[in-house]
């Protein structure tokens, strides 16, 4: 722990930058300076003491800040990190990255330019239990099936939240880049093709928009994935949450708890369980070894993530990480994702 805390300027204060701004908050390395919303927020009680702007380049220059945590609408992101950094603050950005493969590729340019950290929001790369998944799964050997959802039936302020959302980014690329990510870091192999398809369920879209979609990627190593990502009232709970990852040699999955319900934001993350399946069979043709369950129960909860991987954020800085990998992981998994989206809306695979 460094003796002078970093002054961090946490700007847009919904979902995700309350729950980051809250994680500051409880961190003794960290001193919130300011919050930056465009409207005025509704803010936990934690909150209420900080000083709130309406302008985030205006905020900017009043506060000079060491880290500015950015969780505002994705076409916001480049711009917004590229001026902090040349600013001379370190970055922490929600995913996606940015709204572009090109505008993704400036942000990395601007920290590497100006010698700035910059931290991208991948939270399951802070989650025990995924970071097990994925431990899991390389100890198989591929090549890999992928087979990821995350659907969410969405009402009230949730809906709201998603199609505000919508105005820019398409489900599978906001959720998507995640379990993308996830497929990357498992498989080490390049993508090579994106097949996307996508159906607009719900009234009130932007022209192009949809609510429901899926894609597959086509690995250089045989390796395919697929995800699937739905929001609105009108969305199934049935089936709401798969998690597989099938290779030669038997597979890995997150089962979750009976009962739980797409709506909850701990679900999105929580895993209950683990499920080895071990695909070796013996002499008479049955499986050599019983599967393995894994217990997760007494994982972080949302908040609790948000507080690792703020701590993260703190020792990338104080200790000086190299973000390298993990900046180009994200440019890459944004890169499958917006190829999707382009899928979706061409009707024609993506060679990349």
């Amino acid at each position: 722990m460094t003796a002078t805390k970093l002054r961090v300027l946490v700007v847009g204060l919904g979902q995700m930058g309350r729950s980051h701004a809250l994680a500051y908050h409880g961190h003794p390395g960290f001193e919130i300076v300011g919050l930056v919303n465009r409207s005025t927020p509704n803010l936990p009680e934690a909150l209420s003491p900080y000083p709130v702007r309406n302008d985030f380049a205006a905020a900017l220059a009043e506060f000079k800040p060491d880290v500015v945590s950015i969780a505002t609408h994705t076409n916001t992101h480049a711009d917004y990190a590229v001026a902090a950094m040349e600013a001379g603050a370190h970055v922490f950005v929600e995913k996606p990255l940015a709204a572009t493969v090109e505008d993704a590729r400036r942000v990395v340019a601007a920290a590497e330019a100006n010698n700035r950290q910059l931290v991208i929001g991948y939270i399951l790369r802070h989650h025990p239990s995924w970071m097990k998944l994925i431990e899991e799964s390389r100890n198989l050997g591929g090549p890999y099936v992928f087979r990821m959802n995350l659907n969410q039936q969405s009402s009230g302020a949730a809906w709201d939240i998603h199609r505000s959302i919508m105005q820019t980014t398409s489900p599978i690329v906001d959720c998507g880049v995640h379990y993308v990510d996830v497929m990357c870091q498992i498989t080490d192999a390049r993508p090579v093709e994106v097949r996307g398809m996508g159906v607009t369920l719900a009234k009130g879209l932007p022209a192009g928009m949809y609510n429901y979609g899926h894609f597959q990627v086509l690995f250089d190593d045989g390796s395919v994935g697929w995800y699937e990502a739905g929001w609105g009232p009108m969305m199934s709970e049935t089936a709401f949450f798969v998690k597989d990852v099938i290779s030669p040699n038997g597979a890995v999955s997150i089962v979750m708890e009976q009962g739980a319900a797409s709506a909850d934001i701990n679900a999105h993350t929580q895993t209950s369980r683990i499920l080895v399946h071990h695909g070796a069979l013996g002499a008479d043709n049955k499986p050599a070894q019983p599967d393995t369950w894994l217990d997760m129960h007494g994982e972080p909860d949302h908040q609790g993530l948000c507080d690792r991987e703020q701590d993260f954020v703190y020792r990338a800085i104080t200790e000086d990480f190299d973000l390298r990998r993990h900046m180009n992981d994200a440019v890459m998994s944004l890169h499958i994702c917006l190829a999707a989206d382009e899928s979706v809306r061409t009707g024609n695979a993506v060679k990349l």
